[in-house]
């Protein structure tokens, strides 16, 4: 072993045998050199613990072992719950019906806000007349924009309200009942008289409402006088330069009055005739043809009911481009009613009626086929 190879403490020891003593000052050189040879093995000494404090263990895990989610997993499992299911089901329902029946929702906004004839074949003939075929499209790119996520959100919300007010009946149900004394009187109070499905109907219609109205806007404009607003951008940077951005929620409040009654009615009709025919007949479900046709009744229903309150709504939205806006939904159905009697009230109801029924049936028979695809696919039945 050379003397570089050597520690401090072996060079300390081989220093102090091979060294004789011959004078004072070997001894004191002998003695300055084993000092030196100390301190140099402490720090030896100390580099050496340092080194083991610092070296990592290649095979060792990290005291904190962070790893990202995959990503692809998470979203995977957020488009097999059902209430996405329930959303796009709805979305695809929406699309496939506007396509077919935009024609029939032309002619109907026309006759509900006075514009052209009377008549449903004459508002067809002076259509084609005055725009040719494509005109029965007129607004259709709009209207397709806006049925998706409208309808996406409507069925959505519907589901999913529904689902939590029948699971809180359940739970209220199972828990002692909250009761108020009032002197001698006992209110036992309970929520077995609401409606889950009536619930789920109301919050549909107002949570799309709100969302999507500002469509709602563009598409009656475009639709009502195409000559103004020949396109969708058009449209948009007219309505805001005009009046801003609370110009694409006008008529909100009488819109929120109107689809109240039409989308609780729309829902309660369809799920309580469902049920009832399944009950009766004894049978899980309806086939494709009986869908159709209960779709159809609970959109006549709601259709009727709400009408009057349609055309009040149509008059406050369009009024503006006529010069002659009532000042609400009230003053709107009196104005109806002092020009054209009562019947007024229900004027273009039957173009609604052809619209609507259709609409109705074919929008459930498509969203009951794409739900029962989409859940049965990701075991949600």
């Amino acid at each position: 072993m050379s003397q570089s190879s050597k520690s401090p403490i072996q060079y300390r020891a081989v220093l102090s045998k091979s060294m004789p003593f011959e004078s004072q000052s070997h001894k004191k050189n002998y003695a300055d050199e084993v000092t030196s040879a100390a301190a140099f093995d402490d720090a030896y000494a100390i580099s050496m613990h340092s080194k083991q404090l610092i070296e990592i263990d290649n095979n060792a895990k990290p005291p904190f072992h962070f790893q990202l989610p995959d990503a692809r997993l998470a979203v995977k499992d957020f488009f097999r719950t059902r209430e996405v299911a329930e959303f796009v089901s709805g979305a695809l329902a929406g699309a496939m019906t506007k396509a077919v029946l935009a024609p029939l929702e032309t002619i109907r906004t026309r006759m509900v806000v006075g514009v052209g004839s009377k008549q449903i074949a004459g508002s067809f003939i002076e259509v084609i007349e005055q725009q040719g075929w494509q005109g029965l499209w007129a607004g259709n790119a709009i209207n397709m924009v806006r049925i998706v996520p409208t309808q996406a959100i409507e069925f959505g919300t519907f589901e999913w309200v529904k689902r939590t007010m029948t699971a809180a009946q359940e739970r209220w149900s199972k828990k002692e009942r909250s009761s108020v004394h009032i002197g001698p009187v006992n209110l036992h109070l309970s929520l077995s008289w609401i409606s889950p499905v009536a619930v789920g109907g109301a919050a549909a219609g107002v949570v799309s409402t709100l969302a999507c109205h500002p469509l709602e806007v563009l598409k009656d404009r475009l639709t009502i006088s195409p000559e103004v607003y020949p396109n969708l951008s058009i449209a948009v940077s007219t309505i805001y330069r005009d009046g801003g951005l609370g110009a694409f929620y006008a008529g909100i409040s009488p819109t929120l009055v109107g689809m109240l009654p039409y989308s609780t009615s729309y829902y309660f009709m369809y799920e309580t005739v469902k049920n009832a025919y399944c009950l009766k007949k004894k049978k899980k479900s309806l086939n494709r043809i009986e869908m159709l046709l209960v779709g159809a009744l609970s959109g006549f229903t709601a259709s009727t009911i709400s009408f009057p309150l349609e055309v009040a709504r149509k008059r406050l939205m369009v009024g503006a481009l006529q010069g002659k806006c009532p000042p609400n939904m009230a003053a709107a159905i009196t104005e109806v009613v002092r020009e054209e009697g009562l019947k007024g009230l229900y004027r273009g109801w039957g173009a609604s009626c052809l619209k609507v029924m259709p609409s109705s049936g074919i929008t459930w028979m498509f969203y009951e086929a794409w739900k029962d695809i989409l859940l049965v696919n990701n075991n949600h039945i």
